[in-house]
C-alpha cells in the first residue's frame, strides 16, 4: 500500500488544543459534581480524552481539510470523528485502571469540546468571507486573520475587486457567490442578489442581501458600489432576459453571464463571459435530452465529414458526451479540424478516442483509405459548399463537392458495410432558387434512392439558418457594428428561420438515431425573423450609436422569404415535437445514375452556365429566384389584403 501523505494544519491543532484545555478545566476541574476527581484523576481523564479525540481526528484527516472552503461535509466529518472518539474514550475508561467519572460528565466533556471546535471553524470561515469584502468590517477581519497567521496579507491591487450584483439567488447564483467569497484571488466580489422569489427577497444568503427587482434601484446599487451585473439564471425566459439587459445596459452597467458547469462551458468548467447577442434576440435554446439517442451512439465508431466546420464541430462536441468508441473528424480545412481536436483534448483528455483525417470527400481514393482504416459504423456528412452567392459563380465546384462527394460517401458506406449514413441538408433544398440549394436537393435524392436498394440505413435532416455558423449573418453584423457601420442587408423584406448550432446538432443526432431507413427529416425552426428587425435589434443591444443600415439588393439566387419547412398537414410526426418526416418518393437507382451522368458530363466541359441549366433538369424543383420572389410577393400582398376585403364585405 502506497504511503499517503497527510497535510496537517498544525496551527489549527494548537487552537483545538486550547479549546480542549478550556473544556477539560471547566468539566474536570471547576465542575466538581458527585464524582469529584483528585489531581491525578483529572490528569488521567484529560490525557485519555485528549488522546482519543485528537488521534481519531488525525486518522479521519480532519486537519487535512481547508476550512475556509469547508462545506457541510467538513462539519459532518468532524461530528462523526468525535462521536467515534467518545465511544473509544468510553471503552478505555471502563477497562483502564483510572479514576472513574459518570457517563454524563464524559459526554459533556466531548460535546463541549466539539461545540468549541465547531464555533472556532465557523467564526474563522465567517471572518475569511467577510475579509474579502471591501468594507470596514472586512478590512478589520482581514487584519485579524493576518495577525493570527491564518491568511496572507494581500496587497492593494488584490483588494481592488469589481463589485457585482447577481441576478438569481438560486443554486447557480449562490454557488457563484460562494466561489467568489471563498477566493482571495477572484477579480469579483458580490454585494447583493436580485431575485423575484418572495421567499428569498428581504433575507440574506451568504451574508448578502436579496432584493426584489423593484428594490434594486439604481440609487441602492450605487450605495453598494455595484459596477457590474451578472446574470446567473440559465433557465431565464429570453424576453425577460432581454428586458433586464436593456434596463441595466441603459443605466451604464457592464453585463455578464455566469455559465454553471455542464450548461455551456466545455468540460463543465465554470465560466463568466460577455453576453452573446444571439441569446437576446431569440427564444431560449432548447436542450434535447434523450437517453435513446445517447445510447445509440455509445460505443460506436463515428465518422464526421466536415467535422471542423460550424455544424460538424458541434456534432463532435455533442457526440463526445455520448461515450462513442471513436470519433473520426474528416475535413479538407486542417485549421478547423485542429481547433476542434484541441478543444476536445482539453475537455476530455485521453478518455476520448479522437482521430483527424485531412481529406476531401471528392477524392474517392483518399476517402476509401479512411474507410478501410477505421470501418466507421455511423457516417455523418456535414461537408458541403454552402455559401449561396459564391456557389452561384462556382456551380461546377458546388456539384463536384456537394453531389459527387455525397455519392462517394454512399458508395463507400455500402462497400465497407456502415450501419447508418446521415446527411445534413438545408431548407434551401425546398424548391431551390440557387445552385447550393439545388445541389443539396440532389444529395437528398441520392440518399433516398440508396435507401431503396442498399444495405445501409440512410436519412437526411433539413434545417434553416444556424446562428453563429460560418457565413451566417450574425457574425457579419457584429463585425460591421464593431467597425462603426454601416450594417448591410440585401433587402428589408427578407425573412429567415433561425436555430442555434447546439439545437441543430442535437436534433440532427436525434433524428439520425430514430431513423428506420430513407427518411427525410425536417426540423421545426420556430417563428421566422425579419432580417431588418434583426439588424436593428443588434445595433440597439450593442449600445453603439449612429450605425446606419443600408440595403444592397438581393444577391444572385437569393429568396425573399424562405419557405416554411414545417407544414404539419404535409408532414408525418415523430416522437420529438420538433422533428417531422417529409413525405417524398425515392427515385430508382437507374434514374439517379442517369442524372448523375448528365451532371458529370457537363462538369467536364468547365462551363458553369451550362452546368446550372443541366442542374435544373436533374432537379426539377430548381426554379429561378425571380419567379419565386414574384410569387411570394403576390402571396404576401394577397394575405395582407384579406382583412381589407373581409371588412368591405362586412360593410
Amino acid at each position: 500500500m502506497k504511503y499517503k501523505k497527510r497535510n496537517v494544519r498544525w496551527m489549527l491543532v494548537v487552537y483545538d488544543l486550547l479549546v480542549y484545555e478550556l473544556s477539560a478545566v471547566l468539566l474536570l476541574g471547576l465542575y466538581g459534581g458527585n464524582d469529584k476527581l483528585s489531581i491525578s484523576g483529572m490528569l488521567q481523564q484529560m490525557v485519555l480524552a485528549l488522546l482519543c479525540v485528537f488521534s481519531i481526528r488525525l486518522i479521519g484527516n480532519v486537519y487535512g481539510q481547508i476550512w475556509r472552503y469547508g462545506g457541510i461535509q467538513c462539519y459532518i466529518r468532524l461530528l462523526y470523528t468525535d462521536a467515534i472518539a467518545f465511544f473509544v474514550y468510553l471503552i478505555l475508561e471502563l477497562v483502564l485502571p483510572v479514576e472513574k467519572i459518570t457517563f454524563a460528565r464524559m459526554l459533556c466533556l466531548i460535546s463541549i469540546n466539539l461545540l468549541g471546535a465547531l464555533a472556532l471553524r465557523m467564526m474563522y470561515r465567517y471572518a475569511y468571507k467577510c475579509s474579502n469584502q471591501e468594507t470596514k468590517q472586512g478590512r478589520f477581519l482581514a487584519s485579524l486573520l493576518y495577525t493570527f497567521g491564518r491568511v496572507k496579507k494581500g496587497n492593494d491591487k488584490e483588494i481592488q475587486k469589481i463589485k457585482i450584483a447577481i441576478i438569481g439567488a438560486g443554486r447557480v447564483g449562490v454557488s457563484f457567490a460562494e466561489d467568489l467569497l471563498n477566493s482571495d484571488e477572484a477579480a469579483y466580489i458580490p454585494r447583493c442578489f436580485i431575485d423575484i422569489n418572495e421567499n428569498k427577497v428581504g433575507r440574506e444568503i451568504q451574508g448578502l442581501p436579496v432584493w426584489s427587482e423593484d428594490e434594486a434601484t439604481f440609487r441602492k446599487l450605487n450605495e453598494y458600489e455595484v459596477q457590474e451585473i451578472v446574470f446567473a439564471i440559465p433557465s431565464m425566459d429570453a424576453e425577460k432576459k432581454k428586458t433586464l439587459y436593456e434596463y441595466y445596459k441603459n443605466a451604464g452597467y457592464k453585463l455578464k453571464v455566469y455559465d454553471y458547469p455542464t450548461v455551456y462551458a466545455a468540460g463543465g468548467k465554470r465560466h463568466l463571459r460577455e453576453f452573446d447577442i444571439e441569446e437576446l434576440l431569440f427564444r431560449k435554446p432548447l436542450v434535447v435530452s434523450d437517453e435513446h439517442t445517447n445510447e445509440y451512439y455509445k460505443g460506436k465508431v463515428v465518422l464526421i465529414t466536415g467535422g471542423g466546420g460550424s455544424i460538424g464541430s458541434e456534432l463532435c462536441r455533442q457526440l463526445a458526451k455520448m461515450q462513442p468508441k471513436q470519433i473520426v473528424i474528416l475535413d479538407i480545412y486542417e485549421n478547423g479540424a485542429y481547433d476542434v481536436q484541441q478543444e476536445l483534448k482539453i475537455a476530455y483528455g485521453n478518455t476520448l478516442n479522437l482521430q483527424i483525417e485531412i481529406c476531401s470527400i471528392t477524392h474517392k481514393n483518399a476517402l476509401e483509405r479512411v474507410f478501410a482504416k477505421y470501418h466507421p459504423q455511423i457516417v455523418i456528412n456535414a461537408a458541403a459548399h454552402k455559401h449561396v452567392p459564391l456557389m452561384e459563380h462556382n456551380c461546377i465546384e458546388a456539384i463536384y463537392n456537394n453531389v459527387f462527394g455525397t455519392q462517394n460517401l454512399v458508395e463507400l458506406c455500402e462497400k465497407y458495410e456502415a450501419e447508418r449514413f446521415m446527411m445534413v441538408s438545408t431548407d434551401k433544398a425546398v424548391n431551390p432558387t440557387n445552385v447550393m440549394g439545388a445541389t443539396k436537393r440532389m444529395c437528398e435524392m441520392i440518399v433516398q434512392s440508396a435507401s431503396m436498394h442498399g444495405k445501409v440505413k440512410y436519412s437526411a435532416t433539413r434545417f434553416g439558418n444556424v446562428l453563429g455558423s460560418a457565413g451566417s449573418v450574425i457574425p457579419l453584423f457584429k463585425r460591421q457594428i464593431a467597425n462603426g457601420g454601416p450594417v448591410t442587408v440585401t433587402d428589408k423584406r427578407i425573412i429567415r428561420y433561425f436555430m442555434t448550432i447546439p439545437e441543430a446538432s442535437q436534433l440532427v443526432l436525434q433524428s439520425g438515431a430514430m431513423a428506420n431507413n430513407g427518411e427525410l427529416f425536417v426540423l421545426d425552426m420556430g417563428q421566422p425573423v425579419k432580417i431588418m428587425d434583426l439588424a436593428e435589434n443588434m445595433i440597439r443591444l450593442s449600445g453603439v450609436q449612429g450605425i446606419e443600415i443600408v440595403e444592397t439588393g438581393l444577391r444572385p439566387g437569393e429568396k425573399l422569404y424562405e419557405e416554411l419547412l414545417v407544414k404539419t398537414e404535409e408532414l408525418d410526426k415523430t416522437s420529438n415535437s420538433m422533428i417531422f418526416i417529409e413525405r417524398d418518393s425515392a427515385l430508382s437507382p437507374e434514374e439517379i445514375n442517369t442524372r448523375l451522368n448528365m451532371l458529370r458530363e457537363v462538369c467536364e466541359t468547365g462551363d458553369d452556365s451550362q452546368a446550372r441549366e443541366v442542374l435544373r433538369k436533374a432537379v426539377p424543383t430548381f426554379k429561378k429566384p425571380e419567379e419565386v420572389n414574384r410569387a411570394a410577393e403576390f402571396a404576401v400582398h394577397q394575405k395582407k389584403s384579406e382583412p381589407e376585403r373581409e371588412e368591405a364585405v362586412a360593410i
